[in-house]
């Protein structure tokens, strides 16, 4: 059953002000399209819901019950009218963005803090994953943005680069490898090495560059998070190469960083999205704010 909205509000105002004369003046409509509001509603229903005197205008017994049920729809339908223009101007709602470890804990930070002094209405929620499960979250629908490594053969995402992203040695103090300014992978393969396990992208990345070097990488200690891999290096089992983005997060943890002469390894970090989707206000807002960083 399709009741319209307006034939609804119409038997509410006459319900309330017992007058079809007021009532149409407060709906800024004549009487006779009141009246037929009225009639139009009563025939949907089936019935009566209003009795018409030359005095005044009463309720049925079926207009009393169903005059709270018909307050309630026109609240709801109020309240998610403006549920949505909150949305939309921002004054409420909740996001959900997904994105890598060295990127949601060393870049996005102040950028959500000035997101939220703009918007401190708007929840949100921050997935710190993995640049693999970023591009399956989005791909999913579980967020509408994601901050990752450029995938590889996604015809169904939007990838919009932010930087290339290079990597660094990063050793612990006192290590011989710090005499020299600048390091080579071989000089670096010389000494036990902490990865990242597969099949991280960053591991797949420097797997390949190496090969192509005829170079191979043997890590003595694998873990999942690189923050993992900077404790470990910290406690000396060895050295290892992170993203650079991540290099204020390594020397905060006490370790010292150099550059690596080559092969030099780099890659595009950038914002991805589900082709073909709308993106919310929310969401247009944080991206043009991470761009802008």
């Amino acid at each position: 059953m399709n009741v319209p909205f307006n034939q609804v509000l119409a038997f509410i105002t006459v319900a309330q002000t017992g007058s079809f004369a007021e009532a149409a003046i407060q709906l800024h409509l004549s009487q006779p399209a009141l009246s037929i509001a009225i009639k139009n509603l009563e025939d949907t229903l089936g019935g009566k819901l209003l009795i018409r005197s030359t005095r005044n205008v009463s309720l049925t017994p079926e207009g009393k019950a169903y005059f709270p049920v018909a307050k309630r729809l026109v609240s709801d339908w109020q309240q998610s009218l403006e549920d949505v223009h909150n949305q939309f101007t921002l004054a409420k709602g909740k996001l959900e963005v997904a994105a890598m470890p060295t990127y949601a804990s060393n870049i996005l930070p102040p950028i959500l803090g000035k997101f939220h002094q703009c918007y401190p209405d708007i929840n949100i929620t921050v997935h710190d994953v993995i640049a693999e499960d970023v591009v399956e979250m989005v791909r999913e629908g579980r967020c509408e943005l994601g901050i990752t490594f450029a995938p590889i053969e996604a015809p169904d995402l939007t990838f919009e680069m932010l930087y290339i992203d290079k990597f660094i040695a990063i050793l612990p103090n006192k290590h011989p490898l710090l005499e020299h300014t600048t390091l080579t992978w071989k000089a670096l393969l010389n000494f036990p090495h902490i990865s990242l396990q597969r099949p991280a992208g960053t591991r797949l990345l420097i797997d390949k560059a190496l090969e192509n070097e005829a170079l191979s990488l043997s890590p003595s200690c694998e873990t999942q998070q690189l923050v993992s891999v900077g404790k470990l290096v910290k406690a000396g089992l060895g050295v290892s190469v992170v993203p650079s983005t991540s290099q204020a997060q390594m020397i905060n943890m006490g370790l010292q960083y150099r550059e690596i002469e080559g092969p030099k390894i780099s890659h595009q970090v950038g914002i991805i999205t589900k082709r073909q989707s709308a993106l919310s206000a929310a969401s247009i807002a944080l991206k043009t704010l991470i761009h802008k960083q």
